[in-house]
């Protein structure tokens, strides 16, 4: 059975432990100045220590009701959202 083996990589600190569950995988936990940044299960590079210290911006999700849009408009339809006297008039 494989043993909890700890080294550095750059400013971070790396503790290799076996895997809950798993024999032969190691758990890779990313640790600066002691605080837990995360956990990988592949042997982390520097840059994916950096990218768990400061993950990059997500921007907001977008509705789906104002993203979609449906095909062109008929000729003669009344506009949305409009007061309605723009539509044609039946008698």
């Amino acid at each position: 059975m494989l043993e909890r083996r700890q080294y550095k990589l750059g400013k971070y600190d790396i503790v290799a432990q076996p895997a809950p569950g798993s024999m032969h995988m190691l758990r890779y936990t990313v640790l600066l100045n002691g605080k837990r940044l995360g956990a990988l299960l592949s042997a982390p590079t520097e840059s994916d220590c950096r990218f768990l210290e400061a993950p990059p911006k997500v921007p907001p999700l977008k509705i789906f009701s104002v993203t979609y849009r449906p095909g062109r408009p008929k000729k003669d339809a009344a506009r949305p959202g409009g007061d309605g006297e723009s539509g044609p008039v039946i008698p």
